[in-house]
């Protein structure tokens, strides 16, 4: 038990890391049964492993680099088998304003790419893509049409 726990101590040492991904992990090195559970609790205690801490930067980190929207994000989050509560609590941390400024720089950048003329489709076209980043449906109609409106 005691390499398995050295081996996740690492794992979880470089980047953070949910349940379900060090369950795999252990299971992949050859843990099982009561062994598992117990390294699991162990990293728990020792604060290797925390699915708050794992959420919050989850989160940012998705927003930040990859510039998704609070539905994509919460959808990783849930594949994961993060709680609700702590997927409230990492999506808490993304600020407002930046989220309204993010996307509405990608559907700006997007728009520059479409070269469609009718202005019904590319508002179609930027919708969609908004959308399939993970932004929600109202905030994606308002940013498109206050785009369309500015120019």
């Amino acid at each position: 038990m005691r390499e398995y726990l050295d081996k996740a101590r690492h794992y979880c040492s470089y980047q953070e890391r949910c349940h379900s991904e060090v369950r795999t992990k252990l299971l992949e090195l050859g843990a099982r049964g009561l062994d598992l559970d117990n390294i699991i609790v162990r990293l728990i205690e020792d604060n290797f492993l925390n699915e708050e801490r794992f959420a919050i930067a989850y989160a940012g980190g998705k927003f930040r680099q990859k510039q998704w929207g609070r539905n994509k994000i919460i959808a990783e989050l849930k594949f994961r088998k993060i709680s609700d509560y702590c997927i409230k609590k990492a999506l808490k941390e993304i600020d407002e304003d930046d989220y309204i400024q993010t996307l509405d720089h990608i559907i700006y950048k997007k728009s520059g790419t479409l070269k469609v003329k009718n202005p019904i489709a590319k508002k179609m076209k930027l919708v969609a893509y908004a959308m399939s980043r993970g932004y929600e449906q109202d905030l994606v109609w308002s940013a498109v049409n206050r785009m369309v409106d500015a120019v």
